[in-house]
C-alpha cells in the first residue's frame, strides 16, 4: 500500500484485510484457484478474480501482485541451510517440488541454498500440480531415483501425503509458523544422516 502511495492506517489495513478475507471464502473465487499454480497466467487469472471480488482497484492489486510474485526475498526456516547441507554432504540428492507460479530459484540464490539442490521441480514449469502423482513422478526422473529410495517431505496432508500414491515414503511435519522453528531434524533422522548441532558445532547423530 505504501509503494501505491496509499494510506497505511492500521485501520485502512485491517478493512483492506477483512475484504480479502471475505471474498477468498466465496465459492467462486476459493474454487477458482484450483489448479491456479499450472501456470503463471493461471495463477493471475485466480489472483484477479480474488482481488476482483474483494474490491480492490486495479492499481493496488497491481502492486500487491508484484510483491506477491517476488521470490528474492522468501524467509527460509533456521533449520532449513544446516540441513540442506548435511544432505549435501552425506550425497543425498535433493528436489524442490513446489506449487508455484513464480521461479523461486533466485531466492535460493540469494541464501546461498541453491549448490545444495540438485533440481527443481515446479508446477507452472511442468504443468503438474500436488497431489497429482505426476509431478513427483517427474521429480523420480529427474534425480534418476526409484519411489523406494526417495523421502518426500512437506506440511500439507492433502497435497503433499499425495506422494505416497507414486510409491513415496512420505514424511509430514508441522505446518512452519515461524523462522525460528525447527522441524528439519526429523528429514535427517528418517534419510540416517547426522545432523550439526547448533549449541557445539559438533556432528551429532541423527534421531528421528
Amino acid at each position: 500500500m505504501a509503494q501505491a502511495g496509499r494510506d497505511v492506517s492500521s485501520a485502512e489495513v485491517a478493512r483492506i484485510s477483512a475484504a480479502l478475507g471475505a471474498a477468498g471464502r466465496r465459492h467462486d473465487v476459493a474454487e477458482g484457484w484450483a489448479g491456479a499454480d499450472l501456470s503463471a497466467a493461471a495463477h493471475r487469472e485466480s489472483y484477479l478474480r480474488w482481488v476482483t471480488a474483494a474490491g480492490v482497484d486495479c492499481v493496488l492489486a497491481e502492486v500487491m501482485y508484484d510483491a506477491l510474485c517476488d521470490a528474492a526475498d522468501n524467509v527460509f526456516a533456521v533449520d532449513v541451510e544446516p540441513t540442506l547441507g548435511a544432505l549435501k554432504a552425506a550425497g543425498v540428492k535433493v528436489a524442490i517440488v513446489s506449487d508455484i507460479h513464480v521461479d523461486i530459484r533466485p531466492s535460493f540464490v540469494k541464501a546461498g541454498l541453491d549448490t545444495h539442490v540438485d533440481d527443481f521441480v515446479l508446477s507452472f514449469e511442468r504443468g503438474a500440480c500436488k497431489p497429482d502423482p505426476a509431478i513427483f513422478r517427474i521429480a523420480l526422473d529427474r534425480l534418476g531415483v526409484q519411489p523406494h529410495e526417495t523421502l518426500m517431505v512437506d506440511d500439507r496432508s492433502g497435497h503433499d501425503g499425495a506422494a505416497v500414491e507414486a510409491g513415496i515414503t512420505t514424511l509430514l511435519v508441522p505446518p512452519l509458523t515461524h523462522a525460528a522453528h525447527k522441524r528439519l531434524h526429523l528429514v535427517l533422522g528418517a534419510c540416517g544422516v547426522a545432523g550439526v548441532s547448533q549449541a557445539t558445532g559438533h556432528r551429532s547423530p541423527a534421531s528421528a
